[in-house]
Order: structure tokens, then sequence, then C-alpha cells
């Protein structure tokens, strides 16, 4: 490569939670080893940046929010580009390479990237590098790491295209850019990442240590003949370890006294405005011997201007388990200094580019409101992490396994010993006891603690001032990467909170009674919500929620029994319910459903048990897609014929794919069209906004 040539390129990331902005700071941090400046920006930036008029290579990394759309970050940028009066040719000057991040799990994979690369294309632009797309449900680093790898000689050959384009031209410039071997122009989590990797590239110019071996580790003992957490086996064992650059550290943490308050919670929430409502009601819906405990809760919103429809879903703010925040404490050797006020500052002199003080971290609070309310200490650690641990790690052993767990070598034990098991900091910190990192390190590489999102399972119409939601209480089992058996964070803390309300086995939609409560929690609507009921209510619709899938239809029912009510000489289309769940005696969660049905405001209820047993000569279907498919013909009749909406509520994986599955399978049958064909009418569905999904992985 010229030494004399142009080494700049724009880097540009669009983050919700953070890891595309981490990921932007690796390529940022390898760039400088390849002789490249990386000029980074936040997306949001714009007074930064010009892609009207920017002339060199271009990278951008945009994650996925939402039911699939850009982060916030990027909403000034998508909102600008997708302006209908620009001309086809208006980005005909750039050249550009964009990395998506995503989650399968959910319908719109990796939507956010999609629809800026897509935009971008339309509007003339060109790749220099085609297109990766990261999937966050088996590890985003197995499309993110080639692609970087892949990046570095892309760059190298769109600069020397840019030469030749000004005039210099060079015998090292190829016919055509270079573009990374792929399927369907996109990079996806398939067997093509191997052919990613350019082992010649990486061999001469990569930027990560190589470490040695550590002779503790060369002949692992005959007991332990099996990898763990803490243990690994041949060859990870026996390699030679490429392990990332240490990040440089930003952060410095000052102790100061004991004396003042902490700040109020909705200071730490920019989403919109937060109201602190108090819990009035909680009924277990659940018997005790069911598989899980769900839990109804009602909220007094009527002193509040928060306001609802039925289908939205709004946040909770939770705190992390005390018993966990002392645990963390304890092993910081830190337990004394939990109710000093704390001052952080950006360090002075650090070589992290663009460092900015963490906007989730309040200017003055003690360490134990940090630790509480301000970051996520459950988060799965990611491999900068892990890197950062090995630093504060004395015993030659775990420090040689904390640097396989982050290195290249090591990426089949990340995924299955951290990754897939859901392993935290304070699970490592236990499984290697030398380890005892800085609190900086954990401001620095722990993400902001998320409020969690829950739908509205009531009507204000129905019942003005009123708010409830139904929740499983989740559970994680002990298991050998976690000592104690753990409830999940916020439904762990909700329930806690209002055990002294519950009557379990009460199992009633009645809202009057109920035991008054001082306890209250803190919530904020979330904003551009789509699942609600059609506009027109002439219109049909089908509903499928098993499990707590059920809780926004309950809220549909209530406000649609109340227009009933009210407006006698409207006409109102027919209305189908499709639920299930393991056993018709311990968790059937809202068996009053039959008054709907008795009432006329539901029209058909189809339920199905998937663990009871039959003695019938005929089994009857054991799940919501199949019960489904025995209406085929009326699935179709309202979708097709009357233009209905289908809503699909619950678990994605088990659930949701299975129902879409089903609809594809009835719309061929009963068109009596191909498959493909039957997917694209689901498609347009889609589109239209007829068949809509509240779903989680």
């Amino acid at each position: 490569m010229c030494c004399d040539l142009k080494r700049r390129f724009l880097l540009l990331y669009a983050t919700q939670k953070g890891q595309a902005k981490a990921i932007a700071e690796e390529i940022w941090r390898q760039a400088g080893a390849h002789g490249l400046e990386a000029d980074m920006h936040c997306i949001s930036e714009m007074d930064k940046y010009n892609l009207e008029t920017e002339e060199d290579p271009v990278v951008i990394v945009i994650s996925t929010t939402g039911t699939g759309d850009p982060p916030d970050t990027a909403r000034k940028l998508v909102k600008k580009i997708q302006d209908t009066t620009l001309p086809p040719d208006h980005f005909a000057h750039l050249q550009y390479g964009l990395l998506g991040l995503g989650d399968s799990e959910y319908t719109f994979f990796c939507n956010g990237g999609k629809t800026v690369d897509r935009r971008l294309q339309e509007l003339g632009a060109q790749h220099f590098y085609n297109t990766g797309l990261a999937d966050d449900s088996v590890g985003l680093e197995l499309v993110v790491d080639p692609w970087i790898d892949g990046l570095w000689l892309a760059l190298e050959e769109a600069f020397l295209l840019q030469k030749k384009k000004e005039g210099m031209s060079s015998d090292a410039v190829s016919s055509s850019l270079y573009a990374a071997p792929q399927v369907g122009h996109e990079l996806n989590s398939s067997s093509e990442v191997q052919n990613l990797k350019l082992e010649e590239e990486r061999e001469r110019c990569s930027d990560v240590l190589t470490q040695k071996l550590v002779d503790i580790h060369l002949v692992p003992s005959t007991r332990d003949t099996e990898p763990s957490l803490v243990h690994s086996v041949p060859p990870v064992s026996q390699s030679a370890l490429n392990i990332p650059a240490l990040p440089p550290e930003y952060i410095e943490v000052q102790f100061q006294d004991t004396h003042g308050e902490n700040p109020r919670l909705s200071s730490l929430i920019s989403e919109g405005t937060t109201f602190e409502v108090p819990v009035t009601k909680a009924v277990q819906l659940t018997r005790e011997d069911a598989i899980k405990t769900a839990l109804l809760l009602e909220l007094d919103i009527a002193d509040t201007v928060f306001d609802y429809q039925p289908g939205d879903a709004f946040c909770v703010i939770c705190p992390n388990n005390v018993n966990e925040v002392e645990e963390l404490l304890h092993i910081l050797g830190l337990s004394e200094k939990g109710e000093y006020f704390v001052c952080v500052k950006v360090k002075q002199g650090t070589k992290k580019k663009g460092a900015a003080y963490p906007q989730h971290i309040p200017e003055r609070s003690t360490l134990k409101f940090i630790l509480t309310w301000c970051l996520e200490i459950r988060a799965i650690p990611k491999k900068a992490f892990l890197r950062a641990l090995v630093e504060c790690t004395s015993d030659a052993g775990e420090k040689r396994r904390l640097q396989e767990l982050c290195s290249r070598q090591g990426a089949s034990d990340y995924t299955r010993f951290i990754r897939d098991s859901n392993v935290c900091l304070l699970d490592l910190l236990q499984a290697f006891p030398s380890c005892k990192p800085s609190l900086n390190l954990l401001i620095e590489h722990l993400p902001k603690l998320q409020a969690r999102s829950y739908s509205v399972s009531s009507s204000n119409l129905y019942q003005p001032g009123k708010l409830w939601f139904v929740f499983n209480i989740v559970e994680f089992p002990a298991c050998p990467t976690r000592r104690i058996s753990q409830k999940g964070v916020c439904t762990g803390w909700l329930a806690e909170l209002v055990a002294p309300l519950l009557h379990p086995n009460k199992n009633t939609l009645d809202t009057k009674g109920g035991s008054s409560s001082s306890k209250k929690i803190s919530i904020f609507a979330r904003p551009k919500n789509t699942f609600h009921l059609p506009a027109d209510p002439s219109v049909p619709f089908m509903m499928v929620g098993p499990g707590t899938g059920i809780s926004p239809f309950i809220g549909f029912l209530q406000h649609r029994q109340k227009l009933r009510e009210e407006h006698t000489d409207w006409e109102f289309g027919e209305t189908w319910l499709f639920f299930g769940c393991r056993h018709q005696d311990r968790d059937y969660l809202f068996k009053q459903l039959r008054c709907f049905l008795e009432n006329g405001t539901l029209t058909h209820l189809k339920v199905c048990f998937s663990r009871d047993s039959s003695t019938a000569e005929v089994a009857p279907p054991k799940y919501v897609q199949d019960v489904i498919r025995l209406y085929s013909k009326e699935v179709a009749r309202v979708l097709l014929k009357e233009r209905g909406y289908f809503y699909v509520c619950g678990d994605k994986k088990h659930m949701a794919d299975g129902v879409s599955d089903a609809v594809v399978d009835i719309l061929s049958m009963e068109t009596e069209a191909d498959k493909l064909e039957a997917m694209k009418i689901l498609a347009m569905l889609r589109e239209a906004k007829r068949y809509l999904q509240d779903v989680w992985s």
C-alpha cells in the first residue's frame, strides 16, 4: 500500500444499548494498527459530519430496537434520508460498508440496518464492502469478528480506487471492489463466515496480542477431561491465543462523604415522563403447583396524566437484587463504602476515542445507588470486559482461562459457558476469586440497567384510572456456573414487593376490592406501538395468546365490551381468541373469559392444554398453532375476504414462529398457491399492519 495514500474513513455508529458503539470503538482501535484514521461519531452528531459532501469511505454500525426500528440516535438521519424529494443520485458519490446488529428471535431482524442500507442504495450510494448482519440470538461475534477482519482489505482497495479516480493510477488497483464472499449479498452467521476470515491478511497486520502458553495448563488433570467455565481442555488449553487489545481505561472514581440524598429515579430516564404510582392489587393467577407462577398487578394511575390504549406497552424502572449488590460490594472489598457518595469523571489523557461521561451515572450518588439502579450487573460480560478482567487477576491459571474465554480460539467456550449459560459479573468473580476489578472498570463495561417492558392488560375505558399487567416470575435454576437459583431482575423484585398483597388462587377479573398498598413503582410509556384494536369496530379480528401472551387481549376485550355497552347501534365484527396453557386446572390464567363469550364480546374462544392427558379416541390439539389449523377456512376468510386483523402475543421461538408457519400453510391451502406465494401474502399483511405481533424471546 502506498505510503502517501489518504488513509481516513468516516466511522458512524447508532446504538440503543451500547453494543453498536462498543463495536465501532473496536474498529477505531484496530484502525490505528492498520495505518488508518477512523473519524468516529455517533450518527446523531450530524453537525460533525456531512454525508452529502463526504468523499472518503464510510463505515456504519447500526443496531435495531423495538419491533424493528432504528435506534433513537438514528431517527434524525433516517428521517432526513427518507425525504421523498431527494433525487436518486443524491448519494452517488458515497462509498460505504454497513454492519447491522439484530436478533433473529424477532420478526424484523436487523431492520434498523436494513432500512438505512436500502435507502442509501436507492439514493445512489455504492457498497465498497458488503453488508454484514449480526445475530444476537446466536452471538454477534460470529459475524462481527470476521466482518471486521475483512474490512481492512476492503478499505485498502477502496482507497486505491479512490486514488485511481483522482488520476493517480496504480498497478495495484484491482478491477473491481473487494466484496466479502457471502450468500444473497448479506453476511449471516452460517458457513460463509469461514470464507471471510482472510487468514493471510490477518497474519500480516492483525493488531491482536498473541499470548503464549501458560505452562500450568499444558497438561490437563486426569479428572478434568471436560471443559467448564473455569477449566479448558485441548486444543484450547494448548493453543497460542489471539486475544483482543486491552481497552483503554477512561473513567476515574473518587469517594467523597456520606452526606446528601440520592437522585430521584425519574432523573435516570430520558425516554419520557416518569410516574410514581401505587400498586393497589396483586393476584396470583396460577395454582401453587403450576410450573410457572403468573401474577396480575393493578396500578392506580388516577392522579397522573399517564394514558394508554389497550395493546400498549409500558416500562417499569427496577433495581438490581439487594443481596447481589451486597455480595458484589463484598467481593470488591467495598462493603464499608456502599453509602459513600462517589464522584465519577472522565480520566484526563485517556486514549479512548470519544471518551464521554456515562449519561446513566448520576453526577452525585452513593456507590450502592449506582450498583442498585444504574448498572446492569446481571449483563453477560462482553469479550472486551473479559480482556480487562485479565489484568485484574493474580492467579496464573485463572488469568489464562479468562484469556481463553475472550480469545478467538476460545470462541465456542465463550458461547457455551458465558453467553448460553447467562453468566454475569458476579458469577465470574465467584468462579475466579483472584480477580479483583476496580470500580471504574465496572462503570466502563457494565451497561445501563434497562427498564423492563410489559404489555397493558386492561382498558382505561372499562376501568378508568387503573392499569393491569400480567407476568410470569422468571426463574433461573442453579447450575454449574450459578451457585444458587435466581429470579428475574424485575419480576423477582415485583414479586417480593407485592408479597403482602397476594391472594393465591383468587383467579378473578373483578376490579372491586383488593388490598390497598403503600408500595409504589415508577413507570413510563413506551412509544411507537402499533399493537392496537382496528380503528373500525366492524372489522373482525383474531387473537392468539397462550400463557401470559393473553395479557393485551384482556384489555382488548374489556374495551370492546365497554364500546358495545355505550354504542348499541354500532356494528361490531366477530372476535376470535386462541388460548393455550399447560394444565386447565393449574395455569388457565383467565377462566372468566367465558363471561366475554356469554355477553357476546367474544365470538369464538378456542383453548388447548399441552400437558393434560386425554382419554378421547382422537387426541385434542396441544398447541395454539395446532388449533388454528383446524379453522383454516375461517382464518382465510377473516384475513383475505373480510380484511380482518390477526394478533399474536407471547413467546417467539416456541409459539409465534409456529403460528406464522400455520398461517402460511393455511393461506397456501385456501388460495391454492405455493408456499412462497403464501409467504408473500403474509409479508403484505405484516406491511399493512394487519398481522401484528407482540413477542419476546
